[in-house]
């Protein structure tokens, strides 16, 4: 599954890895808040390096759907539940600003924005009630919404809200700029190489497969934070979601939708080669934690057919978010990390403005400057709420951790390998192993994940092994996708 954005993606270039090199600051992961936060350090005169595992947009940047937006379909109700109105303002704002200085930096480097209207709506009867709490939410925390009692297009609308003159982009167009405004600010680019341990110190040692760095700072901008310590695996919930690319006959919706009921459906389009494809995304899921992934990029397929006749689909993909119990992300000192290291993660789905704000949060923590929307985010406390969504959350994961073992021990080993394209957990003297075949080869592998020894489960849409209790992911043959995990897989056959 390649997205249409990394599908299209132009050349990016970058610099190789320098062995015991030093650095003010390494930041760890090269998506949008790896290379904004490296940009603005670079900009500081400061020496800085972005490291990053896979390639550039590697994870959700190159695999998100990149709207740009401060309507985020049911978030600040549901953000409303579990924090205070002040602090939720002070969400807003952080969004506000960081679209603002991604919309500018766009414009300054001619990157190709299109000013869209963004639409929460009810798909269903049921819905209503969510629209008008996220109507009166958003009124509340200052944003101009409109109530709108029907939209002008082919599917199921029963109510929505409305946002006017929001944005999207092709996010590989984005990160291609600020790679290249990076490099030139004389900042180090550097692919392949993964981030293993993190020392803090004077200064900290930064270990890769490449070899070690040393540097006074350091940023995990990494989806989740690869160090236990603050314990964020446990703070938030790993999901994946789907999303597909289509050429359609006749007009495509011209805004930004994003439905409040589930299944979830986010539609969008986007311009390329002079037509228009038309981006419908949704049926997120806890990761590792659904029979069949692959069942979801069907639906979804058979909705478009539905209500866009004569669809064709050229690109599917997935794209890997977090949720934190609170509903605000988390931004700023790692616990136990000597001021030395800092995070940023917990976006649950809106990273464009998200990443920005939060890149912004840490250069004025690391260099000095005012935000007073960051200053609150900064102090918020754990609700009640907060705490329910955490113990839920963990409770299903002891759940899923149960269920894997079990789950293995009571299947029969196959007599053979599985189809191509398939993959089976069993068990093999008192371990887990997972049997695969994918392009022809069969792989056997340890599927005890690396992390904390969860069972992991195939994904049939991806080809991969997913971990069910704190999202980690690793290839047919074993290697490392996302974290918390940072070893590979044994392999066993």
């Amino acid at each position: 599954m390649t997205s249409l954005w990394l599908d299209t993606a132009r050349t990016i270039d970058t610099d190789s890895f320098s062995p015991d090199a030093d650095y003010d600051l390494v930041v760890a992961g090269a998506g949008l808040t790896g290379l904004v936060t490296g940009l603005l350090f670079a900009r500081a005169g400061m020496r800085v390096a972005v490291l990053e595992a896979r390639h550039v947009g590697a994870a959700a940047s190159g695999n998100t759907t990149a709207k740009l937006s401060l309507l985020q379909g049911k978030h600040l109700s549901e953000m409303l539940r579990h924090t205070t109105r002040a602090t939720a303002r002070a969400y807003v704002e952080g969004n506000r600003e960081g679209m603002m200085w991604l919309l500018r930096y766009c414009e300054e480097h001619r990157v190709s924005v299109q000013r869209r209207d963004a639409f929460s709506y009810a798909a269903s009867p049921a819905g209503v009630e969510r629209v008008d709490e996220e109507y009166r939410a958003d009124l509340s925390l200052g944003l101009d919404v409109t109530r709108e009692s029907s939209l002008d297009v082919p599917f199921p609308v029963y109510g929505a809200v409305r946002l006017a003159e929001q944005a999207q982009f092709n996010p590989m167009d984005v990160l291609r700029a600020l790679a290249a405004d990076f490099r030139a600010h004389g900042g180090l680019l550097v692919e392949d190489a993964r981030v293993l341990r993190v020392k803090p110190g004077d200064p900290s040692v930064v270990t890769t497969n490449r070899g070690t760095v040393f540097s006074d700072r350091v940023v995990l901008a990494t989806g989740t934070p690869f160090m236990d310590r603050g314990l964020y695996f446990l703070k938030q919930e790993a999901s994946r979601s789907y999303a597909l690319a289509f050429r359609v006959p006749g007009v495509t919706p011209e805004g930004m939708y994003l439905s409040v009921d589930t299944p979830t459906r986010s539609i969008r389009t986007t311009p390329v080669g002079g037509e228009e494809r038309l981006l419908i995304g949704g049926n997120g899921h806890p990761v590792g934690r659904h029979p069949s992934p692959l069942s979801l990029v069907h639906d979804l397929t058979r909705w478009t057919e539905e209500f866009f006749p004569g669809a064709e689909c050229t690109h599917s993909w997935s794209a890997q978010d977090y949720r934190p119990a609170g509903r605000i992300p988390f931004t700023g000192w790692l616990p136990h990390g000597r001021g030395r290291v800092f995070i940023a993660t917990g976006y649950d789905k809106w990273g464009m403005t998200n990443a920005v704000a939060a890149s912004l949060t840490l250069a004025a923590d690391i260099l000095g400057g005012h935000q007073p929307w960051a200053l609150k985010l900064h102090r918020r406390v754990t609700t009640p709420a907060d705490a329910g969504s955490f113990l839920g959350a963990n409770a299903a994961v002891a759940v899923a951790a149960t269920k894997g073992y079990f789950g293995a021990w009571f299947t029969a080993r196959p007599s053979g390998p599985p189809a191509d394209g398939g993959g089976i957990v069993t068990h093999d003297r008192l371990r887990p192993i997972g049997v695969s075949t994918v392009d022809g080869a069969t792989c056997t592998v340890s599927t005890v994940c690396t992390h904390l020894r969860g069972v992991l489960s195939w994904n049939d849409a991806e080809l991969s092994w997913d971990c069910p209790l704190h999202g980690s992911r690793f290839t047919a043959d074993g290697r490392v996708l996302e974290g918390p995990a940072r070893k590979d897989l044994r392999r066993l056959a």
